[in-house]
C-alpha cells in the first residue's frame, strides 16, 4: 500500500515553530501550467488559523494565461462572475521543510468552492479523480518523472534583459553521461540534490544530457499523486536554488534547435497490497497489455495533456529522441511508449511529455487512457522492433492546434474527464494559440525587415 507519511508532521512543525526554526509556511497549489501558486504565512498564524480552516485565493488563478492576464472563455471564473475566491485547504500529507528558503515549510493545497465541493478543473483534483477510478479496480499507480533542464550562467534578470538571447550555457558541448561535464556545475547540482532530499524527496542521480548545459536529476518513484506534487515542488525549488547561485535554468520543451527538454514519465500498477500487477506468464499481464493498449488508443486525443504549449510541439522531430510515432516497443527509444524493466520493476515509459508538462494533468491522462484500455479490453498490437521514426504509424500531433481539436472532439476525454474539464483546457489552448498568432516573432523580423 502507498506510504503517505508526511515528510514533516504537524507535531514536528509545532515544535519547530516554538523553537524558532520555522517562521514561514508556504501554502500552494499547482495551477494549469503546473506552477505553484499560493501564499507565504507567518508560521504561528498558519498553525492558529490556516491549518484548520484553510485560506482563500482568487479563482482567476485557474483562468489566466501564462503571463497572468485575465482572459475570456472560462466558465468557472470571469468578469461576469466577479472573480471571486475558492478555498485552499492544506493536504497535510505533503507538509515538508524547504531547505533552500531559510526557516520555511511548505504544504500543498486542494481547492474547493464555498459549499465544500471540489474545483473539478484544478489539476490536482483531475488527477485525484482518475486515481479514485483506478482504486475502484483495486489498483494504484506508481510513477516516476525524469525532468531535464538547461543551466545558464546568467541570472534570470540578466536573461530577461537580454531577451533570452545569447545566453551562456553552463557546459559548452554534449556532456551526456559525462562525469567531467556534471562536475563543472556540481556545486549547483549538489545543492539541488541535497536540499530536495531535505524536503523529503528520495534523490537517485544526476547526469548530463546532450544539449550544452543540459542536465537531469532523477528521483525515486512513488505513488502517483506524491510524485506529481514532488515534481512541482522540485521544479520551483530548482529555479529558486539556481537564482540563489546567480544562475538560471529553463525547463521549456525546446529552448533552441538542438535537443529539447524531455520529461519521460514511468508508470506501473500495483494491487492494494503494493504488489505489481504488470508481469505475467508471457512477460506482460493481461492488465498491463490492456492498460498499454489504452495509452496507444488515447495518445493523440490526450496530447494536449502531455504537450500543453506552442513550444511543446517543436520537440517532435525525427531522430531527436522525442517521439513522432504512436507506437510502443521493448526498450525502444524511438517509440512514444517504451516498455522497460523486469518482474516487479516492469513498467512503461511515456516519452511524449516535455519539461514544460504539468505532471498532474499528464499522469491523469495516462491513468485515464489505461482505464479506457482495461474497460474496453483493448488488444495490444505487436511492438515496433526497429526505427519508429521511419515506420508506418499514426503521428503524434505536430501542433498545439491539432492537439486541441483532438482533445475537444474526443469521446474518450469526455467520458473520462467530463465536459467541464474538457472545455476548460480546450480554452487554455485557444488562449495560447490566439496569443501566439498575434505575436510578431524574431524569425519574422529576420526574414522580412529588409528583404520583403
Amino acid at each position: 500500500m502507498a506510504d503517505r507519511t508526511p515528510p514533516l508532521s504537524v507535531e514536528e512543525l509545532h515544535a519547530l515553530v516554538a523553537g524558532g526554526e520555522i517562521d514561514t509556511v508556504v501554502l500552494a497549489f499547482p495551477d494549469m501550467q503546473g506552477r505553484l501558486q499560493g501564499k507565504r504565512f507567518a508560521a504561528r498564524f498558519f498553525l492558529d488559523e490556516v491549518l484548520e480552516h484553510g485560506t482563500e485565493g482568487c479563482n482567476y488563478l485557474l483562468a489566466v494565461d501564462t503571463e497572468m492576464n485575465t482572459v475570456d472563455g472560462y466558465e468557472m471564473s470571469s468578469w461576469d462572475r466577479g472573480y471571486g475566491d475558492f478555498a485552499m485547504h492544506p493536504d497535510l500529507s505533503t507538509l515538508r521543510r524547504v531547505p533552500w528558503n531559510k526557516g520555511t515549510a511548505m504544504v500543498v493545497a486542494d481547492l474547493a468552492w464555498a459549499d465544500g465541493s471540489p474545483v473539478v478543473a484544478a489539476p490536482r483534483q483531475i488527477l485525484r479523480r482518475q486515481l479514485q477510478r483506478l482504486a475502484g479496480l483495486g489498483l494504484t499507480a506508481q510513477v516516476g518523472t525524469e525532468l531535464e533542464f538547461i543551466v545558464f550562467k546568467e541570472t534570470y534578470e540578466q536573461a530577461w534583459d537580454a531577451g533570452y538571447r545569447g545566453l551562456t550555457p553552463a557546459n559548452q558541448y554534449n556532456i551526456d553521461y559525462s562525469v567531467l561535464g556534471t562536475g563543472r556545475i556540481e556545486p549547483l547540482l549538489r545543492r539541488i540534490r541535497n536540499e530536495m532530499a531535505g524536503a523529503g524527496m528520495t534523490v537517485e542521480s544526476a547526469k548530463g544530457e546532450c544539449n550544452p548545459g543540459q542536465h537531469e536529476i532523477a528521483f525515486r518513484y512513488a505513488e502517483a499523486l506524491v510524485t506529481c506534487d514532488q515534481h512541482a515542488i522540485y521544479k520551483t525549488g530548482a529555479k529558486e536554488i539556481a537564482a540563489q547561485e546567480g544562475m538560471s535554468i529553463t525547463f521549456m520543451a525546446k529552448y533552441n534547435e538542438r535537443e529539447g527538454n524531455s520529461c519521460h514519465i514511468h508508470l506501473s500498477l500495483a494491487d492494494d497490497q503494493g504488489r505489481s500487477v504488470m508481469p505475467g506468464d508471457d512477460g506482460m499481464s493481461e492488465v498491463m497489455r490492456h492498460f498499454l493498449a489504452g495509452q496507444l488508443a488515447a495518445l493523440r486525443d490526450f496530447s494536449l495533456l502531455y504537450a500543453p504549449h506552442i513550444n511543446s510541439y517543436k520537440r517532435f522531430q525525427p531522430g531527436s529522441f522525442a517521439p513522432t510515432a504512436v507506437a510502443w516497443g521493448h526498450d525502444n527509444r524511438t517509440c512514444a511508449l517504451r516498455v522497460v524493466g523486469h518482474g516487479r520493476s516492469l513498467r512503461f515509459e511515456n516519452r511524449v511529455p516535455g519539461g514544460d508538462v504539468n505532471p498532474h494533468l499528464a499522469v491523469a491522462g495516462m491513468v485515464a487512457a489505461g482505464l479506457h484500455g482495461i474497460e474496453q479490453k483493448l488488444e495490444l498490437p505487436e511492438p515496433c522492433p526497429g526505427n519508429a521514426y521511419t515506420a508506418d504509424f499514426a503521428h503524434v500531433p505536430s501542433t498545439l492546434r491539432e492537439a486541441a481539436e483532438l482533445w475537444e472532439n474526443s469521446p474518450i476525454a469526455k467520458a473520462a474527464f467530463g465536459g467541464e474539464v474538457v472545455a476548460h483546457y480546450r480554452n487554455m489552448a485557444r488562449v495560447e494559440l490566439e496569443a501566439f498568432d498575434a505575436a510578431v516573432t524574431d524569425w519574422e523580423l529576420r526574414r522580412s525587415f529588409e528583404r520583403m
